[in-house]
């Protein structure tokens, strides 16, 4: 468990950086597969445009959701707000900067918005699994102690190591993966299922948030929103949100021909 991939003088690539650039690229190659599948765009090159938008939008919007929950820290030292191959990428950030760049790409390109999302969220459910994995060679999204077999302990110079040192931990960021995992499974049988456009991201939405929710409790590092965890509330709002949508027959409905 290293951080760092390769060090040449003053260039260092590091795992957690590595993880995102090969889900970007196994997720360009799937929504592309998806987009054409769904007659989404015009030419082959619009997805390009897409992740063009959405990525930036998405890192930018995660850095800044947990730059905001952790502000008294920030705060007193402001360059560290651009360190963001320390860690720290809020995934319902990210979402939010993903929706933004959909919700553009979507107009400029005319391709219906949901449709666009249905055939992105299961590339997007990939990308959090390599991202967890970042996280764990990383040594942040960390877990609480524990007497677990399994517990870990991380090098003293990770971030869970500077909260936790010498302590065995909940492989919290592990969970999660295995978690995110399942839900590409899923993802990636129901795609073909006859849908209204729509449906996959409101599974996606509901499925990520009952996992997340369940991993909360695990997690020594959460954001918090007053006494609440601030991930257990996004997760609460979604499935509130995105069931309801299900349950009143918006979506369980096969699209008509």
């Amino acid at each position: 468990m290293h951080p760092i991939l390769v060090q040449i003088g003053p260039i260092t690539i590091r795992y957690y950086g590595l993880m995102y650039v090969i889900s970007f690229v196994l997720g360009y190659f799937l929504v592309r597969a998806e987009a054409q599948r769904r007659r989404l765009f015009a030419k082959p090159e619009d997805v390009l445009d897409l992740f063009l938008v959405t990525i930036p939008l998405g890192i930018v919007f995660a850095r800044l959701y947990y730059v905001a929950f952790q502000w008294d820290w920030y705060r007193s030292d402001p360059g560290a707000i651009v360190r963001v191959w320390e860690g720290g990428l809020a995934i319902h950030g990210g979402i939010l900067g993903g929706v933004a760049g959909l919700l553009i790409v979507s107009r400029w390109k005319r391709a219906p918005f949901w449709r666009l999302a249905d055939a992105v969220v299961p590339a997007l459910v990939l990308g959090q699994v390599l991202g967890r994995i970042g996280n764990f060679l990383n040594g942040d999204a960390f877990g609480t102690p524990t007497d677990l077999p399994w517990g870990i302990v991380f090098p003293a110079d990770s971030p869970a190591g500077r909260v936790y040192p010498g302590t065995p931990l909940h492989p919290a960021m592990l969970y999660e993966a295995v978690g995110n995992l399942l839900i590409f499974g899923l993802l990636w049988a129901l795609r073909r299922r006859p849908a209204r456009d729509g449906f996959l991201t409101a599974v996606y939405f509901i499925a990520y948030a009952v996992v997340r929710f369940g991993c909360e409790f695990f997690r020594g590092d959460a954001l918090m929103l007053g006494p609440w965890r601030a991930a257990q509330v996004a997760s609460i709002l979604l499935v509130l949100a995105f069931g309801s949508w299900i349950l009143a027959g918006r979506l369980w409905r096969p699209a008509r021909a």
